[in-house]
């Protein structure tokens, strides 16, 4: 039977338990109304009636009014004939009393009258004891019916009242142990219900869950094990140290690598809070730290100094952040390689120094009158080998500040400095190839400018690497301006050229080293003049920067607080 369907005969029932008892109780109360209203309205007044006829009769001799009222009176009992033996009683009186008009004075008829009045009283006053009996009579049985009834119902009801709710409640019950079941994991849980209810087909559609649920876990566990284990051996065969956190930065996993260069073994750290870790490790408090600026670490590991990289990747699911993984990767060997590199050109740059002097030396003495006359020929070659010789020592320059950069060994002589004086230097330097182009360089400096503390010969050495820039990158006739100013606390030195400019897309990456501008016509340049301005300036505390628009020119400039 459907649940439904019980609910709804429970009610009904108890509808028609409060409908029978009350169509019962309504019943028996009209039928004693009834019986009380028979008696009042038959017998009760007959008995007024009498009594009244009686006193009238009494009253008759001495006042003769008496008369019209007992005729009213009996014209009233007349109407209320309602019980066996009346009639002929009221009739006997109506004769009798007709014999008496007109013979007032005469008793004779009075005792006959006073019987017939008396029989009609006996007859209503017995009826009233017999309908009384009746009615009490009813009201026994009433009284028996209903009790029957209520307690019949009573029981029935208390009957649905106790097990009704177990009909409900129990497979709620069972219902609810299994959810909590499966909720913990525990697939074979089965509901056994006999009902054809939907209790019963909502315990058959729990078991087919849970089966599909058990069969679920067991199919995958297996392989879920081989996937975990497999994920762990790539892990630990890995060459860089790994460690995972989850979203609360408990540790999850560590591998070899990493145990080995945290000094920490997995199986005494593993759910772990990291932070609690990195206490009494200095090498996990680094790790911790999500700072863009410290990507790379030194760490002493295989009996020497060492460098790994940190990447911390962001694991998520759906957008949540469900964890991060720690990547420490080793760059030791690219260190050694590029310091290698760094040695390699420090000593091949300082080795050509002194052929290429003495190549400069030489061309200088062949241009001298006193070695002999040289046709124009031999002029223009030997300028050619002067020329090639200054750009060599410009690039071997350029590579021995670019060693000085690398090992972070950049001698500075700080020491307070008049800004003009920088300024006249690199005008100097650069004047004749300016000249060479016809391009005017104006200049627009403060008056009174404070002194900086820098290294002259360094900035000085920036300025004219603009200079030199932005004469290369300059056509012929043009202007260009050097500014030097004082804003707020600090002095900037600005270059302004009119050339082509640069694409926005090349300024994040114009001081890098190496870096040229694609499209340009530079051969001769190693790329290295901006990235070592850049190390200059910000070595003594400076900013350096560019701006340009293409088409239009650049504005390349640098700034020392006072």
């Amino acid at each position: 039977m459907r649940l439904k369907t019980k609910l709804t005969l429970a009610l009904l029932f108890l509808f028609l338990v409060i409908l029978t008892f009350g169509i019962l109780s309504l019943f028996y109360i009209k039928k004693l109304s009834a019986e009380a209203d028979k008696i009042l309205k038959n017998n009760y007044v007959t008995l007024v009636y009498d009594n009244n006829m009686i006193k009238y009769l009494d009253q008759l001799p001495e006042d003769p009014a008496a008369y019209t009222a007992f005729e009213k009176t009996l014209q009233q009992q007349e109407k209320n004939i309602t019980e066996p033996g009346e009639m002929d009683a009221t009739l006997r009186l109506r004769k009798n009393f007709d014999a008496l008009k007109g013979k007032i004075s005469d008793t004779a008829n009075y005792k006959i009258i006073r019987e017939a009045i008396q029989q009609i009283n006996e007859l209503n006053q017995n009826a009233i004891l017999r309908k009384n009996a009746f009615a009490h009579q009813t009201a026994e049985d009433a009284s028996v019916w209903l009790t029957v009834i209520f307690v019949i119902l009573t029981l029935i009801a208390f009957t649905l009242v106790v097990n009704f709710p177990g009909v409900i409640a129990e497979p709620i019950r069972i219902l609810s142990e299994g959810i909590t079941a499966v909720a913990n994991k525990h697939y074979e849980k089965r509901i056994h219900l006999e009902q054809k209810d939907e209790f019963g087909e909502l315990a058959a559609a729990f078991n087919t869950m849970a089966e599909k649920l058990d069969e679920y876990e067991n199919s995958n566990l297996a392989q879920l094990k081989f996937e975990k284990t497999r994920i762990e051996t790539i892990i630990n065969q890995m060459k860089d140290g790994i460690v995972g956190l989850d979203d609360k930065n408990k540790i999850l996993f560590l591998n070899k690598v990493a145990e080995k260069i945290l000094g920490l073994r997995e199986f005494e750290i593993l759910n772990k809070y990291a932070p609690d870790i990195a206490i009494k490790n200095d090498l996990m408090r680094a790790l911790l730290q999500e700072d863009a600026n410290r990507r790379e670490l030194k760490i002493y590991a295989d009996n020497k100094e060492s460098y790994f990289s940190k990447d911390i990747l962001t694991v998520s699911d759906n957008n949540t952040i469900i964890g991060k993984v720690i990547v420490l990767r080793n760059v030791t060997p690219f260190h050694e390689l590029n310091e290698a590199k760094t040695n390699f050109i420090a000593t091949v740059s300082h080795e050509l120094k002194t052929p290429i002097s003495s190549i400069k030396m030489s061309a200088r003495l062949l241009t001298d009158d006193r070695t002999g006359s040289l046709n124009n020929e031999q002029k223009e070659l030997i300028g050619s080998v002067r020329e090639d010789a200054d750009r060599l020592l410009k690039i071997t320059g350029e590579l021995l500040n670019m060693t000085q950069v690398e090992t972070g060994n950049i001698q500075l002589k700080l020491k307070n400095t008049n800004p003009l004086n920088i300024l006249e230097q690199a005008i100097s330097a650069v004047r004749f190839q300016a000249q060479q182009k016809n391009i005017e360089l104006k200049t627009d400096a403060a008056d009174a400018l404070p002194a900086i503390n820098v290294d002259a010969e360094k900035t000085t050495w920036v300025l004219i690497n603009f200079l030199t820039n932005a004469i290369k990158y300059s056509p012929a006739s043009s202007e260009i301006e050097i500014s030097i100013a004082q804003k707020n606390d600090s002095t900037e030195f600005s270059v302004t050229d009119h050339g082509k400019g640069i694409d926005r897309k090349y300024l994040p990456r114009i001081f890098d080293r190496y870096f040229k501008v694609p499209g340009t016509d530079e051969r001769s340049g190693t790329g290295l003049g901006l990235s070592i301005s850049k190390e200059f300036i910000e070595a003594q505390g400076g900013t350096i920067w560019v701006q340009s628009t293409p088409e239009k020119g650049s504005v390349f400039g640098f700034a020392f607080n006072n």
